[in-house]
């Protein structure tokens, strides 16, 4: 094959190839860790009363998509339990930590689950997909948001918490790639087939939650 063909090839294969998505604002999974269990954070996260707002029950199948160190994927487990918590990261380091933690808590619903920057790679159809502080971090969010969506059982939700981006004080403000608005998220997730079930207000200052629910 003459190199002017092998030239061709290759341009043809780059102009058909999948596109590449990946993660902002990105850092190593250890100084990720580090940050996420830090007390006042994690006193901070309210996940009790997070999870009574989602009424998740007993059997649910609850996917944690940026489940970071799984703060929130231990008490989803024992909340759930004997449902499962599917806990996705896109980093592969996060996983063996998230297998020890639940190995060390005794915790045998909680799977890690190694996904995709445009698919989380479930095993099963789901209740709950559940974002916390994790959606700016995706590049291709109507992307991921519509296969999300394609693994909700019928009535499935969706939950998103995110940085409130328009706030004075707002992390990101000066970098509008890591800002994430709910009229953008509203428009996202009725392209998937979701609608609004409801805005919890007052549980925090600087956040804001809407739990979405797949249309009949």
């Amino acid at each position: 094959m003459s190199k002017r063909l092998i030239v061709s090839v290759s341009i043809a294969w780059l102009a058909t190839a999948p596109v590449a998505y990946g993660q902002l604002g990105g850092r190593p999974a250890t100084d990720w860790i580090a940050r996420l269990e830090r007390p006042d954070r994690v006193a901070g996260l309210k996940t009790a009363e997070v999870i009574e707002k989602l009424k998740i029950k007993k059997g649910d199948v609850v996917a944690d998509l940026g489940a970071g160190a799984g703060v929130f994927s231990w008490p989803f487990a024992k909340t759930v339990a004997p449902g499962t918590v599917y806990a996705v990261e896109v980093d592969k380091d996060y996983i063996p930590y998230l297998e020890k933690r639940a190995q060390e808590q005794q915790l045998t619903n909680v799977k890690a689950i190694l996904g995709k920057f445009e698919d989380p790679l479930l095993p099963e159809k789901v209740d709950l997909g559940f974002f916390h502080d994790v959606l700016h971090h995706i590049e291709k969010r109507d992307v991921y948001l519509a296969k999300v969506a394609t693994y909700l059982k019928p009535g499935g939700r969706i939950a998103v918490i995110e940085l409130d981006a328009d706030r004075p004080d707002a992390s990101h403000r000066d970098d509008p790639k890591l800002q994430v608005r709910r009229e953008q998220v509203q428009q996202w997730m009725a392209a998937a087939g979701l609608e609004k079930e409801e805005e919890v207000t007052g549980l925090f200052d600087d956040k804001w939650f809407v739990i979405y629910r797949l249309k009949k």
